[in-house]
């Protein structure tokens, strides 16, 4: 009776992996071919005024990078406004001599923040008060962008629409430790993205997300939140997206990469206080995110079940063989869509190293308290 029960659940398991799996294959196929069709009308929206925020502390190396990508965008109408958050490298200087050369760039400087509020979010909200559009596009010191990121996303500024998602992976260098990084950032992409093209919108990345100035304003920002490190991005997106308000904007051509961690311990610390935010998610989907991660960690330890429960060797490797070609499909349409490439081929050895991980991180950021951002 028990060897039963532990049977059929193992079978759940597997088979709620493959419905996941399937269902975001479709998402994926299905909002490709529609970007196929409406990208080819993509010059629509390149009027669209829109403001460049970018927070920075301590971050002079990395916008000496990014502000001239930002100020070469093929887009005839923005600006970008640059958050100097109590730096004590040569960013203010720097930032004051190049917004005398160009009027397009404008400097908002920080030298306190408020003891009640976090000082991302402070930083953040500094800027979009100063923004002169009404809408926003936001990313980091450390992101590169190319240089049709701006009109590329103002094509997704439409009529009713109050939140564009934009995709961030990481740099590719070489090591297991860069290509986990990639592979779980993915992951994420996929889950984001497929839910919201499946009208479910619950997350977004602040290296690539733009939303109108005036949401921001009528919602008070980040207040409902403030007591928390982090979600700035995230956070708000959950609690204001909905499947009519929110475009998903996919595409090598609104890509924006960003300088991966270079240690073990500089990832979990990162994981952390990212995973440490999704448990104020909305209940709905921190049940949807929590059935698939569940079963996802704890399918390796339904492969080793079977055998002692009497499953023959090749339905376990049917089971493995399935799982993984459904997972390299949805790797396939996604890099697709998303219009970023990934080694397909080392999805399986990752697969592991995934759900141990995680195994790990989850219920240490599930209890944790204290995260921080910079200070």
């Amino acid at each position: 009776m028990l060897l039963s029960i532990v049977f059929w659940v193992c079978a759940a398991i597997v088979a709620i992996q493959l419905v996941y799996l399937i269902i975001f294959i479709v998402a994926f196929v299905r909002d490709h071919n529609s970007h196929v069709t409406n990208n080819q009308a993509g010059d629509v929206t390149r009027g669209r005024q829109v403001s460049v925020i970018v927070c920075a502390h301590d971050e002079e190396e990395n916008l000496r990078e990014l502000i001239p990508v930002l100020l070469s965008q093929d887009h005839p109408d923005y600006e970008v406004i640059i958050v100097d958050d109590r730096s004590n490298d040569g960013t203010y200087d720097m930032l004051l001599k190049l917004t005398t050369e160009n009027p397009k760039l404008r400097m908002v400087t920080i030298r306190e923040t408020p003891k009640h509020m976090n000082g991302k979010k402070f930083a953040l909200t500094m800027g979009i008060k100063a923004a002169r559009y009404d809408w926003v596009l936001l990313t980091d010191a450390d992101c590169r962008p190319g240089p049709g990121w701006v009109n590329g996303m103002t094509q997704y500024f439409g009529e009713g629409k109050n939140i564009v998602l934009g995709f961030s992976p990481y740099e590719n260098y070489p090591g297991v430790l860069n290509a986990f990084i990639r592979f779980e950032s993915f992951i994420t992409a996929i889950q984001y993205f497929g839910f919201a093209i499946l009208g479910k919108p619950y997350m977004g990345v602040g290296r690539n997300l733009a939303y109108r100035r005036q949401l921001f304003l009528d919602t008070k920002g980040f207040n409902d939140h403030m007591d928390i490190v982090g979600g700035d991005d995230d956070l708000f997106v959950n609690r204001h997206a909905t499947a009519s308000t929110t475009s998903v904007a996919m595409g090598e051509h609104v890509v924006v990469r960003s300088v991966p961690k270079k240690t073990w311990k500089e990832f979990f610390d990162q994981k952390i206080r990212h995973l440490s935010v999704g448990k104020k998610y909305k209940f709905g989907d921190r049940l949807l995110l929590g059935i698939f991660t569940i079963t996802w960690l704890i399918w390796p330890f339904t492969l080793v079940s079977l055998p002692f429960l009497g499953v023959d060797a090749a339905i376990i490797g049917g089971l493995i063989l399935a799982r993984w070609i459904a997972l390299a499909t949805l790797f396939t349409f996604a890099q697709r869509s998303l219009g970023e490439s990934f080694e397909t081929w080392k999805t399986p050895f990752l697969d592991f190293i995934y759900a141990f991980y995680y195994l790990v991180a989850g219920p240490i950021a599930l209890v944790t308290k204290r995260v921080r951002w910079k200070i």
